[in-house]
């Protein structure tokens, strides 16, 4: 396939960028990232979409299926896979976008969710160490963050859902509609994990001090009014709909351990325990079992989120996160539902890599709200609340980081 097939291929591809541009720096500003690092990490989410680019003309994968089916057209709206090709068949029938041009938008999308996510972290470690900083965007920087969510797919819209999602429970009085917004989105493209994160957000309004009672009724009977149609429609889509006891989900779950197994990612889920099936969705491919460049750099990305973990683990063990209760019940329960459920469903590393970033971040932040010293301030230059007792942990409801 060409790379640009006419003049407006070029010209729209260029377009698609500088809106992407303007789109970054307006995110940025939300989400507290400042000018020059909001330009920064569309620039290497670009560089990775380009990548993306140049691996689907030289191998093929479903971005080029994607596009393929949007050329033919007659595309009905609906959830998951044909969401993604209604979307790119809009791109191309009436913009009359190349592949690459419906690659940026793609692009924007999965930047969008990295913004978000660094804005997170920024927040987290911003009285921490200078070494749990640099370890913050070391991993914003990771490939595999951004590689997947740069090119046309389910991938970049689920990891810009996951963002929102991310900063919205930062501050769930403030920014619930922020979180119907990820919910919806991720509705569009893959219906299980929007019901998982239904489930974390109820809870969280369970427990959530800052919402008064009134407040938690009505966002309560609302999550379940939602939920009641959609738990069935999402276990439907997953392939669970006729699923009605627990041999018919052992047989499922067996079923779906024995899907793509072919090729170099594929894994035995079957012989494995379930942590060793935990720490092979997220942990694997370790380095020593890298076969190609593209494997040797997930086995760095995942030796960096090995040492996260662990070193997240030993100072939540010690101290515990910093994040408030609403926000923390909602991040433990999506990231561990989704963590368990994909684990024992899935038998391909290629589709852990790609999966496991709509729930990763949130374990992330977890971890590295705990780690690293907070840097103390005299208490004369604090300001301390009413009682003049300083705070033990970071409000993530105050005023953003400062813009460097």
């Amino acid at each position: 396939m060409e790379l640009l097939s006419s003049p407006w291929g070029f010209i729209s591809a260029l377009l698609v960028f500088l809106i992407g541009a303007a789109v970054s720096l307006a995110a940025g500003r939300g989400f507290a990232v400042g000018r020059g690092r909001s330009i920064a990490l569309y620039g290497w989410h670009t560089l990775l979409c380009l990548s993306y680019y140049w691996y689907v003309q030289e191998y093929g994968g479903d971005a080029l299926d994607y596009y393929q089916a949007a050329l033919r057209g007659n595309v009905d709206l609906y959830v998951g896979t044909a969401a993604v090709s209604f979307l790119t068949s809009l791109l191309v029938q009436f913009l009359g976008l190349s592949l690459l041009g419906a690659f940026l938008v793609f692009n924007i999308f999965g930047s969008i969710g990295l913004l978000a996510v660094d804005g997170c972290l920024r927040i987290a470690t911003r009285d921490k160490t200078r070494n749990t900083r640099r370890l913050a965007t070391l991993i914003i920087f990771l490939p595999s963050v951004s590689f997947w969510s740069s090119a046309i797919g389910k991938d970049a819209i689920s990891f810009m859902s996951a963002g929102l999602a991310l900063w919205a429970v930062l501050d769930l009085n403030r920014r619930t509609p922020l979180i119907v917004v990820a919910v919806v989105l991720m509705v569009l493209v893959r219906p299980h994990m929007a019901g998982m994160m239904l489930a974390g957000l109820t809870g969280a309004l369970l427990v959530e001090r800052r919402f008064s009672l009134p407040k938690k009724l009505l966002l309560g009977a609302m999550a379940v009014a939602v939920a009641i149609p959609m738990v069935p429609f999402a276990l439907d889509y997953a392939g669970l709909g006729e699923a009605s006891n627990a041999e018919a989900l052992v047989s499922y779950v067996e079923t779906r351990q024995a899907y793509n197994m072919e090729g170099g990612g594929g894994v035995d889920l079957q012989s494995m325990s379930l942590p060793m099936k935990l720490f092979t969705y997220m942990f694997r491919p370790l380095i020593f079992e890298a076969q190609s460049i593209f494997g040797l750099a997930a086995a760095i990305d995942n030796l960096v989120l090995l040492y996260l973990f662990a070193m997240g683990w030993r100072a939540l063990i010690g101290a515990g996160d910093q994040i408030q209760r609403g926000g923390r019940t909602f991040l433990w329960i999506y990231s561990l539902v989704a963590w368990l459920a994909l684990s024992v469903t899935s038998a391909n590393l290629g589709i852990a890599m790609r999966q496991k970033w709509m729930f990763a971040p949130m374990l992330i932040l977890l971890f590295i709200s705990a780690m690293g010293t907070a840097r103390v301030q005299p208490v004369a230059s604090r300001n301390l609340p009413a009682g003049g007792i300083a705070p033990r942990a970071i409000s993530f409801s105050r005023s953003p980081l400062r813009k460097p």
